[in-house]
């Protein structure tokens, strides 16, 4: 059983539901329903009801804001992926080292993964990912440059892109 703490973040692309557990951010998704709906997943995946806390997470309210404003480029927060496990995992971990700015195809992802070919698995992984931003699943790609879904919320991730795009250091 892991104990976790939840708070609400307003952003510019809605509400962020930010999940802590003892090891580090175990969820940051932006909400499209109830908060209870959100939190149900959570209930079953940690054995517990995570407790509300407005002060958890704030050194990750503070990155996100510092994100979202264009002065931070990279997140500097234990990670816990402990729900996340085989090929999705180094999914995750692949994304994790796209560079601010740019972007890799499903395709690529797999190769970085070890495992060419497995792009939809990729595209899984990315779908269900239980930390999106700070893992920035926004920058896979379709291999024709095309953005995809991000869920059924692809203006999320056009904005996402683009901010990225908008505040990339000169010369990258």
């Amino acid at each position: 059983m892991t104990t976790a703490t939840f708070r609400i973040h307003p952003t510019p692309v809605g509400d962020a539901l930010l999940l802590h557990s003892d090891a580090g951010l175990i969820g940051l998704e932006i909400l499209d329903a109830p908060l209870g709906a959100a939190l149900e997943p959570w209930v079953g995946a940690l054995r517990s009801v995570p407790v509300h806390d407005e002060a958890a997470g704030d050194e990750t309210a503070r990155q996100l804001d510092e994100y979202f404003d264009g002065d931070r480029s990279d997140f500097d927060l234990p990670i816990d992926l402990s729900a996340v496990n085989g090929f999705h995992r180094l999914a995750l971990e692949a994304v994790r080292r796209i560079p601010y700015g740019e972007t890799a195809s499903y395709g690529e992802v797999a190769i970085s993964a070890g495992t060419a070919g497995a792009a939809r698995a990729v595209g899984t992984a990315c779908r269900l990912t239980p930390i999106s931003l700070v893992v920035p699943v926004h920058r896979v790609v379709r291999a024709d440059g095309s953005i995809g879904e991000y869920g059924g919320r692809p203006e999320i991730k056009r904005y996402l892109l683009d901010l990225e795009d908008t505040h990339r250091p000169a010369g990258v």
